[in-house]
């Protein structure tokens, strides 16, 4: 068992980090908000820190599931920021989607201080992470990979590494830009459906069963009828992974016009109110604009 920091408890990293303290792990966390993190000890065990610095001291790996680019800046570096607290030769494990850039960024500055640094970010939502059945797609050095993995195993079905810093971020991208074109393909089928007097339910049953078939149809399909959208990973932040999607895709070279097209999609949702909606709400834009 390992002394490990978890840096953010939202959505996520709560769920996350309750599975490494049931693994009997000795968890010491972080949130930005004090009385989450409180709330948190008080649920599993373990200690609360005042600030990322303070969290890391004495961790063999840390761990961090925050917003953005800035968030995970902000957790890394200064003079309370967890990169002053580590140990050289401590592991930290980015659980965030960021951009690859402040990744890269990141693992060289830790390496200047004989830390490790693997990009790890997870797909499966909410519900993955809750179940400890997430998806996680690794980048960074193999030999720390090889050391953070049986860590992450708490929370995790499939565990791998992609490549050099970076790649886990890359997939991560290309897992958000399938997941856009599925949920917009399912929406407009589901909303054809409606428009065409068809049992949504019925039709799903049969299809789902064909190569029309995704998770997000299994999933989705059910609460996108009922017009139910609390269920999952929030527009708002799917425009943040869009938007790093899109800047990557000019670096490399790279057409993403549906990806584009469905990020316009989604802000439409934010306009009407939905940021805070789960991302299968394009049906309800769907629904309000029709073909326009």
């Amino acid at each position: 068992m390992a002394k490990i920091t978890f840096l953010g408890l939202g959505v996520m990293g709560g769920p996350m980090a309750g599975h490494l303290a049931r693994a009997g792990h000795d968890v010491t966390v972080y949130n930005r908000t004090q009385a989450k993190a409180e709330a948190w000890v008080a649920a599993n065990g373990g200690a609360c820190a005042q600030t990322p610095r303070e969290a890391a001291q004495g961790a063999e790996f840390v761990m961090a599931c925050v917003g953005n680019d800035d968030d995970l800046r902000s957790v890394c570096l200064g003079e309370d920021g967890a990169f002053a607290g580590m140990a050289a030769g401590a592991v930290f494990v980015d659980h965030t989607t960021v951009s690859a850039q402040v990744t890269r960024e990141l693992y060289e500055m830790a390496h200047a201080q004989d830390l490790g640094f693997v990009d790890a970010p997870v797909s499966g939502g909410q519900a993955g992470a809750e179940n400890g059945v997430l998806s996680i797609m690794c980048g960074g050095d193999a030999s720390e990979f090889d050391r953070a993995a049986p860590v992450m195993d708490a929370y995790a079905r499939v565990c791998k590494r992609m490549g050099d810093s970076g790649a886990g971020q890359i997939a991560k991208m290309m897992n958000q830009i399938c997941i856009a074109g599925l949920v917009q393909g399912l929406a407009e089928a589901l909303h054809f459906g409606e428009k065409a007097g068809m049992d949504g339910r019925a039709v799903v049953e049969v299809i789902s069963q064909g190569a029309a078939g995704s998770w997000q149809m299994v999933n989705r399909h059910a609460s996108m009828l009922e017009g139910e959208f609390d269920h999952g990973f929030a527009v708002d932040w799917m425009r943040k992974d869009l938007t790093i999607c899109l800047a990557a895709a000019e670096d490399v070279g790279a057409s993403l016009p549906v990806t584009a097209l469905v990020d316009q999609f989604y802000k439409d949702v934010q306009r009407m109110g939905g940021g805070r909606w789960d991302t299968s709400s394009l049906i309800e834009r769907l629904r309000k604009f029709g073909g326009e």
